[in-house]
């Protein structure tokens, strides 16, 4: 049978990204799980390093399942995005990832990469990819759900 006690929720703030968040709560809650969700800056990204480092922080912090009961932990990780979100998943003996994608195909995705199919290649656990349905429009902000405290 395959328990699923602890679930990896990376996310980069997308609609991409959104759009697996409702799946990974909806798996903690159906198994009973703990929800880590959690963000990789890639250093020399932002213009002022610092500046960009608190506030994607401050942004992960603010992420919080409606759902209470919902254990939740919040990692802040720097480096290539999908190295350090396989490599936290071992170290953290996670169950499951869930994690959105921007369906790119054909040459875009050979230029640009992509970071769910290299997760996918890598983790040492399952991996749920979640991608917006065909046809739905990319809204330009994620809308989270926000803890109490943050608003």
């Amino acid at each position: 049978m395959f328990h699923i006690k602890k679930i990896l929720y990376p996310t980069d703030f997308s609609s991409f990204s959104n759009q697996a968040y409702f799946h990974a709560v909806a798996q903690a809650e159906n198994h009973g799980a703990s929800l880590t969700i959690v963000t990789v800056y890639k250093p020399g990204e932002g213009g002022a390093d610092l500046v960009e480092r608190r506030r994607l922080r401050n942004q992960l912090e603010q992420i919080r399942p409606a759902n209470p009961s919902i254990p939740v932990h919040h990692v802040f990780l720097e480096g290539d995005p999908a190295t350090e979100i396989v490599r936290y998943a071992g170290d953290a003996n996670m169950d499951l990832i869930v994690l959105g994608t921007h369906g790119r195909t054909g040459v875009e995705r050979l230029q640009m990469g992509s970071v769910a199919e290299q997760v996918l290649r890598g983790a040492p656990c399952s991996v749920l990819i979640v991608k917006l349905p065909k046809g739905m429009p990319n809204p330009e902000r994620p809308r989270l759900e926000l803890s109490a405290n943050s608003v």
